[in-house]
C-alpha cells in the first residue's frame, strides 16, 4: 500500500487479515514519517520507510495517493517495478493508460471507493486493463470486499459515473440528513432527539429497502396515505422539483470527474 491517508489506511486495515496475504503482513509506505511511526506501533503491518524496501518484491501494489502526487511518485517507482506486478489505483481522474505509460507496466486496475469503507460499508467500483487475468480480477475483488462490497464495471467511463453516484453519494445523504436535522430543531426538538429521529429513520428505511424486493416508489406509496402528512411532504418535494435536482447533482459530479481527468496532465501522459 503506497499512501496511508484516510482511504489507503482504511483499505490496509480491511485487507490486513485477508487469507490472500497468506499470513504475511501487508507492506505500507507513506512519505510522512510520523504516520509510519504510528502505523508501526500497531504491529499489524510491515512498514516500509523507503519505496525500495517493499516495492520490488510486491505482487500487488495499491496506489492510494493524491492524484497530483502521482507524477513525482511514478518517477521514483519506475525503475523498481516489473511487468509481473499488478497495480491497483485509488486515484481519481488518473486513467489506466496514463498509469501504464508513466510506469511502463501492463496490469492496472482502477477503482472508485467511497467514504463508508471506513466502517465496512463502502462500495468500490473497479475495472481493469486487458492484460489483467480473470483470476487476478477476482482476487482484487476479494480484497476490495474487505471494506464493504466491490462491483465490477465494464470500462473507465463507469468509474467516472460511479463518482457521481457512490463516490460523492454519501455527501448527498448527509445533505438530506442535515436538512431534516435543521427541520427537527426548528420544530423544537433537542439536538440529541433530532439526531436520534433522523439517524434511525434513515437506518430503518435502508433496512426495509434492502430486505425486500420493493422499489423506493412502492415504499413511498405504502407510507403515504391519501390526504395525509407524508403525501403533503412528497407533493411539496415534487412541486419543488427535488427529484430532478438530485439527478442533476449526480450528473454534475460525473461531468466534473470527466473534466478533472481531461484537465490533468497526468491523465494525458
Amino acid at each position: 500500500m503506497i499512501g496511508a491517508g484516510n482511504m489507503g489506511y482504511t483499505f490496509a486495515e480491511g485487507m490486513a487479515e485477508s487469507p490472500l496475504l497468506n499470513n504475511h503482513k501487508l507492506m505500507i509506505h507513506d512519505r510522512n514519517a510520523e504516520t509510519l511511526t504510528r502505523i508501526e506501533q500497531t504491529k499489524r503491518f510491515k512498514v516500509c520507510k523507503n519505496l525500495t524496501d517493499g516495492l520490488p518484491s510486491a505482487d500487488i501494489v495499491f496506489l492510494a495517493v493524491k492524484p497530483y502526487h502521482c507524477e513525482e511518485l511514478f518517477d521514483m517507482m519506475r525503475e523498481h517495478v516489473n511487468d509481473g506486478q499488478l497495480f491497483v489505483s485509488m486515484m481519481a481522474g488518473v486513467t489506466i493508460q496514463s498509469i501504464q505509460d508513466m510506469l511502463g507496466v501492463d496490469k492496472v486496475i482502477r477503482t472508485m471507493p467511497n467514504l463508508p469503507a471506513k466502517v465496512g460499508k463502502g462500495v468500490t467500483s473497479y475495472t481493469e486493463s486487458s492484460s489483467v487475468t480473470r483470476v487476478e480480477s477476482l482476487m482484487i475483488r476479494n480484497l476490495l470486499d474487505t471494506t464493504g462490497v466491490a462491483i465490477h464495471v465494464a470500462n473507465e467511463d463507469f468509474i467516472d459515473k460511479s463518482t457521481g453516484i457512490s463516490g460523492s453519494g454519501p455527501a448527498y445523504v448527509f445533505y438530506f440528513m442535515q436538512s431534516m436535522l435543521e427541520a427537527a430543531l426548528k420544530m423544537g426538538f433537542s439536538d440529541y432527539d433530532a439526531k436520534v429521529l433522523v439517524t434511525n429513520t434513515f437506518e430503518g428505511a435502508i433496512t426495509l429497502f434492502k430486505e425486500s424486493d420493493l422499489s423506493p416508489t412502492t415504499w413511498m406509496n405504502r407510507v403515504a396515505s391519501k390526504g395525509g402528512t407524508t403525501e403533503a411532504a412528497l407533493t411539496s418535494m415534487e412541486d419543488n422539483n427535488v427529484k430532478e435536482l438530485i439527478k442533476e447533482a449526480a450528473l454534475a459530479a460525473f461531468e466534473r470527474a470527466v473534466a478533472l481527468g481531461n484537465e490533468s496532465s497526468y491523465a494525458k501522459a
